[in-house]
């Protein structure tokens, strides 16, 4: 445990895991590495916890949260789960894909958590911290991203205490998150077709073309102007400075955040990795916040590949 701080740090080994499944036992707030960002956990069962997790994010009652669960067994019993649903869980879990499925009407689950809809947000993450929290809890875990609603999203333990210290009780420190955005968020319809509601570390065009002759399913473009998952909010992943897109050039008072042959004051990947700028892109827009500097210029990124998903977070930031 760290001295400096109110909420308690722990290394995310089988005893900070044992801490942390007795906290949430007890309706208590962990925050948790994925392989994602870290998340904030609430057993999803019950409606108190929940309610804690909007209390601590700031978060707007009318956004609803993913539900982490073991695999797709678990997921039955919250969701109902059509056959390509069925093979895209099987398949695809665990990773950073989130499936928004037709909730079950007795799916024993807080209310809060589908903030009054009839689909329900499944995921069943990758992370070994995570997948052994999970194991030792007979509960799901409602987890959104560990941070103050729409603010800068966390990648590493103290990223989650600059906005969370002395609001949750606990932070399992398991290091740095690998993919460094959140997971891609598909909604699966009753009527064959997949809508892509939040671009993530998944290649979604790949995906269909693996899934698509088996199961039928159409792909939209997405469109849908309803909340129906997180992220989808006009703004969010805000640094709290104005930031400005695609920038080549910058002026004495911006922060820069470089790619490839753009230099900066933090470079996204040097070599133009994609891969390696998602891991990196919420660290460097936690300096850029921090740095004294009033103002935030990002270089360029293709929009291609998980490059989408880095544009997508970058604009909500921008907004």
């Amino acid at each position: 445990m760290s001295g400096k701080n109110a909420t308690a740090v722990l290394l995310a080994d089988a005893q900070g895991i044992a801490r942390a499944a007795a906290i949430l036992e007890r309706g208590g707030l962990v925050a948790v590495p994925t392989e994602t960002v870290y998340g904030l956990a609430a057993r999803a069962d019950s409606p108190e916890a929940v309610a804690k997790i909007y209390a601590a994010k700031g978060r707007p009652d009318f956004n609803p949260l993913i539900v982490h669960v073991r695999d797709a067994e678990q997921a039955l019993r919250y969701a109902e789960l059509s056959g390509a649903a069925q093979a895209l869980a099987s398949n695809e879990w665990p990773g950073p894909l989130t499936l928004v499925l037709p909730r079950k009407p007795d799916a024993a689950l807080a209310p809060a958590v589908t903030a009054g809809l009839p689909t329900v947000a499944l995921r069943a993450p990758a992370h070994p911290v995570m997948r052994t929290l999970l194991q030792a809890v007979d509960f799901p875990l409602a987890a959104p991203s560990a941070n103050r609603s729409g603010f800068i999203s966390p990648t590493t333990a103290p990223h989650v205490l600059q906005s969370l210290d002395g609001r949750v009780d606990l932070v399992l420190d398991g290091g740095p998150c690998k993919s460094g955005l959140e997971s891609t968020i598909l909604a699966v319809r009753h009527d064959g077709t997949w809508e892509e509601l939040r671009p993530g570390p998944l290649d979604l065009g790949a995906l269909h073309q693996q899934y698509s002759a088996d199961t039928g399913l159409r792909l939209l473009a997405s469109g849908s102007s309803a909340i129906e998952a997180p992220g989808q909010l006009e703004s969010h992943y805000a640094p709290g400075k104005p930031l400005r897109l695609n920038a080549t050039l910058a002026g004495d008072d911006e922060f820069v955040i470089g790619f490839g042959e753009v230099g900066g004051d933090c470079t996204l990947s040097a070599s133009g990795d994609l891969n390696d700028a998602a891991t990196r892109l919420y660290d460097c827009l936690h300096q850029a916040a921090a740095s004294d500097r009033p103002r935030i210029a990002v270089a360029p990124v293709p929009e291609e590949g998980i490059g989408r998903a880095i544009n997508d977070r970058l604009r909500r930031a921008a907004a």
